[in-house]
């Protein structure tokens, strides 16, 4: 699933920067297999040995099922000898010479989908700063995890043709606002904008390069209605001067634009002197409108 080859390649990410930042000699991790209570062990950095890899981990078991079970960092001093856990991979444990060792649980809306786990080769306290930054890096996971999953909730509900209740209508963007009757037209179209506006402000935070682009092809479907004719060249505006836009268009100050695509408010206020200058635009709502008739913005 690419939810999963996702979450893995985030898990290694994190694991590299927990040894950078903690000069731990071992660190290893992995994803909790969907419907299933336990993890499999599937990422490492600085292990020596294969004895881990590919271990399957029941929740409940040895230290890392045990954080998975209490969805809380657990930590032992002497892996072997802990009377805190059971000891059912004390041989893999042992095979590759680990003794302290702390496992952190990655929760995401109060589920653990993976455990990430640092290590000593010696039986000595590992220390608040490196708990500290091994809780840190799990908690950098589940940021990264949750930003997925939103981007593809969006991705199902904004696709034009989606059946059901989502913002993309029967009769898709190139019909434009205007397009069907009453009330629910309208609606309908302020869920695809708002849709629109939700994708932009989630493609930059996104590390997968495959759901990004993605993102960015769904926006693009979003706002495929043609152009109106204007006897100018085309407009095209900067992706950061788009997003600034988008968020302009739903309403959004400055400040809460800022806030939401992670940019200082002066940044925000430069992108958008900018996009209105390329749109020949006087105002922030004149912006909006040009941007619009442009096939810029749904």
């Amino acid at each position: 699933m690419a939810a999963d080859a996702a979450g893995t390649v985030e898990i290694r990410g994190a694991l590299a920067r927990l040894r950078r930042t903690t000069g731990l000699p071992v660190a290893f991790g992995g994803l909790v297999e969907p419907g299933r209570q336990r993890m499999r062990i599937s990422e490492f950095s600085g292990a020596a040995g294969l004895a881990l890899r590919g271990l399957a981990v029941t929740s409940g078991n040895g230290l890392g099922g045990k954080a998975v079970a209490l969805a809380r960092p657990c930590a032992v001093t002497d892996y072997s000898l802990s009377r805190q856990i059971s000891h059912e991979y004390d041989a893999a444990v042992a095979e590759e010479g680990l003794r302290s060792v702390v496992a952190i649980p990655v929760v995401v809306r109060r589920r653990v989908r993976g455990v990430l786990y640092g290590a000593l080769r010696t039986a000595q306290p590992l220390g608040d700063r490196t708990l500290t930054a091994a809780v840190q890096a799990a908690r950098d996971v589940e940021q990264a995890l949750v930003v997925g999953d939103e981007a593809r909730d969006l991705l199902t509900a904004a696709r034009p043709g989606t059946t059901g209740t989502g913002p993309g209508p029967a009769a898709g963007p190139a019909a434009g606002p205007g397009a069907g009757t009453g009330a629910g037209a309208g609606a309908g179209w302020e869920q695809v904008r708002e849709a629109h506006t939700a994708l932009r402000a989630l493609a930059p935070r996104i590390a997968d390069p495959a759901l990004r682009a993605e993102l960015l092809e769904v926006c693009g479907l979003l706002t495929s209605r043609p152009p109106e004719r204007s006897a100018g060249q085309p407009v095209a505006l900067a992706p950061r001067e788009l997003d600034v836009l988008a968020w302009v268009a739903a309403g959004a100050t400055n400040a809460a634009a800022a806030e939401r695509l992670g940019l200082r408010p002066e940044t925000v206020k430069g992108y958008l002197r900018s996009a209105m200058r390329r749109l020949g635009a006087r105002t922030r709502g004149e912006a909006v409108v040009a941007a619009r008739r442009a096939g810029l913005l749904p």
